[in-house]
């Protein structure tokens, strides 16, 4: 890894955007996105035997599909970073990663195609900001989605656990995990990016532009088409990385403006809620809520 690279952590709420985010950076020609790239790093418990991870580890290498188009085994990021991963599973997930930022890096020399910025969208990892060297320059983009969005994007999934108060626990869940998301970051000694997803997706030129300039790199308009732009090495993260139509360009969904559920009307009457929200997801002042 080069002096000058960066590795740009993705954190927050799941489903708030971190995929398109990726994706969005990925289309600089400086960057390349990684996906999920803790998540597969991480050594696998036991009784996740079947899922993803582990199963790069084994049959899936052969099967899963990066977004460069290879096979899992044939990519050149991670097709050196599975067999690796084999006889040293059993190492720190920062060390790991170092590996990981060498082998893009390698691979950027051989492509001419040196990336300056390497990024990370696993949302819930908050351990590489705090275990990562002193030496590795780490950024955080902290991306939170308005609540009342994400309640309308979840409270039908929540309702199937057949547990009590779902749509009460849903909104607790989008308060309790990003005020600790903010706490923890903001204590971790890395600098942190305020993201809102609404920012992006209405606004997606002004937002990009500001995140270019916090990382020192000057604004390419292929981020704003990253389906068809991006050259990141993405194997985990949301199947959408795959639709070219719903990646084509960053677009807001705007449906929960019609929503008729009672707790997306109730969410920002709640004061602790409603100043949460004002201050992670419109902090920048991009778009006017």
């Amino acid at each position: 890894m080069t002096a000058r690279q960066t590795l740009l952590l993705i954190r927050g709420l799941g489903h708030s955007g971190s995929t398109i985010l990726d994706l969005a950076l990925g289309a600089h020609p400086q960057v390349i996105g990684l996906g999920e790239a803790a998540r597969v790093l991480a050594r696998p418990k036991p009784g996740e035997e079947q899922r993803g991870p582990a199963m790069l580890r084994g049959s899936q290498r052969d099967k899963r599909r990066c977004t460069c188009g290879a096979i899992a085994s044939d990519c050149p990021v991670w097709g050196p970073m599975l067999s690796w991963l084999v006889a040293h599973d059993e190492h720190p997930l920062a060390e790991k990663m170092q590996q990981l930022l060498t082998l893009t890096s390698a691979h950027g020399a051989e492509s001419a195609l040196q990336p300056e910025v390497i990024v990370d969208s696993f949302q819930d990892d908050l351990l590489l900001p705090r275990l990562m060297p002193p030496d590795v320059d780490v950024r955080v983009i902290h991306l939170v989605r308005d609540v009342r969005s994400w309640l309308h994007s979840r409270l039908k999934a929540s309702r199937q656990t057949r547990r009590l108060f779902p749509d009460l626990r849903t909104l607790v869940r989008w308060w309790y995990v990003n005020r600790k998301f903010d706490r923890v970051l903001q204590q971790c000694g890395r600098p942190v990016f305020r993201l809102g997803y609404e920012e992006l997706a209405l606004n997606p030129e002004r937002s990009l532009q500001l995140l270019c300039a916090w990382l020192g790199l000057p604004f390419d308009r292929q981020m704003l088409t990253p389906g068809a732009s991006s050259t990141s090495h993405i194997l985990s993260g949301n199947r959408m990385r795959f639709d070219q139509e719903r990646t084509r360009m960053i677009c807001y969904d705007g449906s929960w403006l019609t929503s008729a559920e009672m707790m997306v009307r109730l969410a920002m009457l709640i004061p602790p809620v409603s100043r949460l929200n004002q201050r992670l997801v419109y902090s920048n002042q991009i778009v006017l809520r």
